[in-house]
């Protein structure tokens, strides 16, 4: 995959690009590039912003910033790259979500900030808009690396061992329900035990406590026999 994000913040991701699954991700043939919006802003002093018609408190990203950003990295050649804005009134990013970006070969990411972007981005520029939250950040960067961390660590040799991605929360393996509880040693500690099932050695059994768990966090019932 290759993986954009512009951002006003390019150094906010230097902490994000030592993780070892995108280090994986990296060094099995991702490409990530974090580019700074300034740097191509058409405005004097890398100006970004600017505030809004209509009045209001804030400042509102630009629309020919977010254009004039996008033209120096692909020029109109846009064709078949999934571009995502992220913002709060986006659609809510999930499993499913994450499983399909993770698909895409290429991939970008726009951080908004201030009081948010331009409409005509959404309109225009972007193939998508996605919300981590019903709640409000500062701005895009944090939205950004939880996308980029979820989809990254789906693509082949990110987590290290093939089978790490299987059983998690929210998987098909799973049902689309969380994840069963785990536990380690010590198997006793402060008189709080584990289940005996983890113990048996009967890996059916195992099995189907762990599915068990999992439907109940998922609010599911037990299947009728």
């Amino acid at each position: 995959m290759r993986l954009d994000v512009f951002t006003l913040f390019p150094h906010w991701f230097e902490w994000f690009e030592t993780q070892r699954h995108v280090r994986n991700a990296v060094a099995a043939g991702s490409e990530l590039r974090f580019l700074d919006l300034r740097r191509t802003s058409p405005l004097n002093a890398g100006q970004v912003d600017d505030s809004p018609y209509g009045g209001g408190a804030g400042m509102v990203m630009r629309v020919d910033v977010i254009d004039a950003a996008l033209q120096a990295a692909y020029g109109e050649q846009r064709s078949g790259r999934r571009i995502v804005l992220l913002t709060p009134s986006g659609r809510l990013f999930d499993e499913e979500l994450a499983s399909e970006l993770a698909a895409e070969p290429e991939l970008t990411l726009i951080c908004g900030r201030y009081e948010g972007v331009d409409e005509r981005v959404r309109d225009h520029l972007v193939t998508d808009s996605v919300s981590i939250g019903r709640y409000v950040l500062a701005g895009g960067e944090l939205a950004a690396m939880v996308v980029a961390d979820a989809v990254l660590r789906k693509l082949p040799g990110a987590l290290g061992h093939s089978e790490s991605a299987l059983e998690e929360s929210f998987s098909s393996v799973l049902g689309g329900d969380p994840e069963y509880p785990h536990y380690t040693r010590p198997p006793t500690y402060r008189g709080w035990g584990i289940p005996e099932v983890l113990v048996s050695g009967d890996h059916e059994r195992v099995r189907e406590w762990r599915r068990a768990r999992s439907r109940e966090r998922g609010g599911r019932p037990e299947p009728e026999a």
